[in-house]
């Protein structure tokens, strides 16, 4: 008898086209997250020096740089909104079983965290010229702390789903009994800073990047030119009403080496930060580093490299990979601070979970097609494997980049090279690529679980959801493939005006920030009567 052929939509997996689509957003949205926080936190200092010193270079920094805050700040706002709808979207099951202990931590983020954000940084954009000097620096202050305040109360949620704590089970709903064990819980902790010091970063290598662009830009067109030891000798171009003076050359050349110092100072506090959440992922979800290693089998060894087929989605073991260059120890250093306790690979640790937690889902309506199927424990190895060397790639060049840099411009200015300065450029993706890899990592690692169950260190073992079961029963996949597209499109068309805007912005220079200096003249009067807008500003309205 003849098969029929399945309908599109019968062929196609509603949870995978989910978990796609909470993917690609979130991903795009987490570009914007760290550039935020470490933005305004560079910008609030920068202010600072203004109001202390009251050097002009200070000021032009702070508006500039920015500028380009408010550029990042709006887009991750509207990119983050659709994050919390997809919850009750296509999460719904996820949603009821979780949201007694989500509901405390995204109140907070929403009404104390964001709203104070909001509030003053809308005072800071009006407030200039407007507000006591001090009394507007404290705007700026007070948005920057209640970013990172923000991403605090976001990771306390995340946490919670990596290490379930201050929780009971009651009527199949996880029910917070101990607020301040889920607020302190020891992952959040810990992951908070290493978040932390990851935006730091970006904001190093944000400014590391573009600061060399236009001192490249100040070289190409012979303002600055270089003397017999090779030590800068700043120019001047005052001509067609631009204001490329001896200021502009210090806003330039301090905002780079500030930003290759934030840069390396920031890669050392996330190696420590990140080594500590290593030791803690070993004892809480020790799959989730087995699989990051390739370790297969019990040892005391860091794969450098392996070989084989890592992508072993649907096997019980990995036995085909074999590591071709590791470094003997380090895998227990990582794991428990020696180098000689062994570290349980693949192979001993899924009849552990199998033990634990049974080896086929559960068999009842909850689990849709997945009811009764053999549970997979291994996440996707060929994610995690590569996706936690990238996040150490991305970080080491990022932080070899910063010391370059200070070496390379210890006379006071960059070399006259274009493919440097392209390099540049190219380089301030690092850090978002190591932020990036980092999170579908740890998001990536901890499957087949939304909530991982962990009894460790005050976790609740019984206190778990798989991924198949979190996805919502109502939703139809080809609902879910028609949203993926939309959203999907949506956040490219956001992808190119955002990448439009800095660029246009970043080329201006400070003169894009500060119009009132573009009209001035050579002699120094201001053509514009003090007026601080443009026609052609799409961002006039922020001061």
């Amino acid at each position: 008898m003849a098969v029929l052929p399945k309908t599109i939509e019968e062929s196609m997996d509603a949870l995978e086209i989910a978990r796609w689509q909470f993917g690609i957003t979130t991903v795009y949205h987490f570009l914007m997250v760290p550039l935020t926080i470490g933005l305004g936190l560079t910008v609030a200092v920068l202010q600072t020096l203004w109001y202390k010193t009251g050097n002009e270079h200070w000021l032009r920094m702070t508006k500039f740089w920015g500028k380009l805050f408010l550029i990042n700040f709006i887009m991750g706002v509207a990119t983050g909104i659709v994050q919390e709808f997809q919850f009750g979207m296509a999460w719904s099951e996820y949603s009821r079983y979780v949201g007694d202990v989500f509901g405390a931590p995204l109140a907070m983020e929403a009404l104390l965290a964001f709203f104070v954000e909001s509030t003053f940084l809308g005072l800071w954009i009006f407030g200039w010229k407007k507000l006591p000097k001090f009394l507007h620096l404290l705007t700026i202050w007070a948005a920057s702390l209640a970013t990172m305040l923000s991403a605090y109360f976001i990771l306390v949620a995340n946490s919670w789903m990596q290490h379930p704590v201050g929780t009971q089970i009651i009527d199949g709903r996880a029910v917070m009994t101990d607020a301040w064990a889920v607020f302190t819980n020891v992952t959040a902790l810990i992951t908070f800073p290493h978040t932390l010091f990851g935006a730091f970063a970006v904001a190093g290598g944000f400014l590391l990047g573009i600061s060399w662009f236009h001192l490249y830009r100040r070289r190409r067109d012979g303002i600055d030119t270089v003397d017999a030891q090779g030590r800068v000798v700043v120019g001047e171009d005052l001509s067609k009403g631009r204001r490329r003076d001896e200021v502009d050359y210090q806003v330039w050349i301090k905002s780079l080496r500030i930003g290759a110092v934030v840069a390396l100072v920031s890669f050392m506090g996330v190696a420590l930060t990140g080594h500590e959440q290593a030791k803690l992922m070993f004892e809480q979800q020790p799959m989730k580093m087995a699989s990051a290693e390739a370790a297969c089998h019990d040892g005391t060894g860091f794969s450098v490299l392996t070989l084989g087929d890592v992508t072993t989605k649907g096997a019980t073991s990995c036995d085909d990979v074999v590591a071709v260059f590791e470094v003997p120890g380090l895998l227990s250093f990582l794991a428990n601070g020696d180098f000689t306790t062994e570290v349980k690979g693949v192979n001993t640790l899924i009849p552990e979970y199998q033990e634990k937690y049974g080896k086929y889902y559960p068999n009842d309506e909850s689990m849709g097609q997945y009811a009764g199927q053999e549970i997979d424990y291994l996440p996707v190895m060929e994610v995690t494997y590569w996706g936690f060397r990238l996040m150490i790639t991305f970080g080491g060049l990022s932080a070899l980049a910063a010391a370059v840099v200070l070496w390379i411009t210890r006379k006071g200015t960059v070399p006259q090279s274009k493919w440097l300065s392209r390099i540049a450029l190219l380089s301030i993706a690092a850090p978002f690529g190591a932020n990036a890899t980092g999170w579908i990592f740890t998001e990536m690692g901890r499957q087949p679980f939304t909530v991982a169950p962990n009894p460790e260190m005050g976790g609740i073992d019984q206190v778990f959801m798989y991924t198949a079961a979190s996805v919502s029963p109502t939703v139809s996949a080809g609902e879910l493939l028609f949203s993926l597209i939309t959203l999907t499109t949506v956040y490219a068309v956001l992808l190119v005006v955002e990448l439009v805007l800095l660029t246009r912005y970043i080329r201006g220079g400070v003169g894009s920030a500060m119009p009132e200096l573009s009209h001035s003249t050579a002699d120094g009067k201001d053509q514009s009567a003090h007026d601080d807008s443009d026609d052609g500003d799409v961002l006039a309205f922020a001061y």
